[in-house]
């Protein structure tokens, strides 16, 4: 009897321990995105090698998270984001005229062309961490996980205007998500997969975390040119992202 009583006393101070030691919270985050679309293809020089085409959005990110630690710094934080981004390039020559046909190198060139790009993304993940506190109420913080992306909405703009009176000629939209024409690559994936590494600090209901996702699976359709026609043309790549977030937990135990 003596030896349950101690068994029981044993088992309960161990759980009431683990129980002291689980936390949870409520939080909301913003924060930076860097979205990269990267597209492997064969160099110009030499077909045998591939160069690494990037296509890189900027723009910003918000979300609501829920972290909780289980045992001795030991957690995780899940959560939902939302990420817009965008590019707008910077008006160059356009060596062509209307009707597609190219314009000579020593010829005037009428007309200058700028890319716009728009992003939309949903973003569901789970980050496992560990809390290393520092001082009171004060902890530096590694984690990695995985995140599922879906692509709400992506669409280039090609805008052409006049040089000489700045008027409008001519606007092209594409929209990476229902392209017909593969041909070039524009044909995309709604659903990614990512996994990311970072690092972070948090002061008491604050945080600042950073980090990469590395994209796990193909973004683009079509995964060989063959399929079109194009056997020197590889549509293999992966959808990255840097980003950084400031966070605060509106409520916390």
């Amino acid at each position: 009897m003596k030896r349950l009583v101690l068994l029981t006393a044993l088992l309960s101070s161990v759980l009431a321990a683990q129980a002291g030691d689980y936390t949870q919270a409520f939080g909301l985050q913003v924060g930076y995105a860097n979205p990269i679309y990267r597209l492997n293809q064969p160099a110009e020089d030499n077909e045998n090698k591939t160069a690494l085409e990037t296509t890189q959005l900027r723009g910003a990110k918000i979300g609501l998270v829920y972290d909780a630690t289980f045992w001795k710094g030991f957690g995780c934080m899940l959560g939902l984001n939302y990420t817009g981004a965008g590019y707008v390039s910077k008006w160059e020559e356009f060596g062509y005229d209307l009707n597609g046909k190219p314009i000579a190198p020593t010829m005037p060139h009428p007309y200058e062309e700028r890319v716009k790009y728009q992003f939309h993304q949903l973003e569901l993940f789970v980050d496992w961490q560990y809390k290393f506190e520092i001082a009171r109420n004060t902890w530096l913080i590694l984690y990695t996980g995985p995140t599922i992306q879906c692509v709400v909405h992506y669409q280039q703009t090609n805008l052409i205007r006049a040089k000489a009176s700045g008027e409008q000629v001519r606007q092209t939209i594409i929209g990476y998500l229902d392209y017909s024409d593969a041909d070039i690559a524009h044909d995309l994936k709604r659903v990614n997969v990512t996994w990311g590494v970072g690092a972070g600090f948090q002061y008491d209901r604050y945080y600042l975390r950073g980090g990469y996702d590395f994209g796990l699976i193909n973004p683009y359709n079509f995964a060989n040119f063959n399929q079109v026609g194009l056997a020197d043309r590889n549509t293999r790549g992966r959808l990255d992202q840097w980003q950084i977030k400031l966070g605060v937990y509106l409520w916390r135990n």
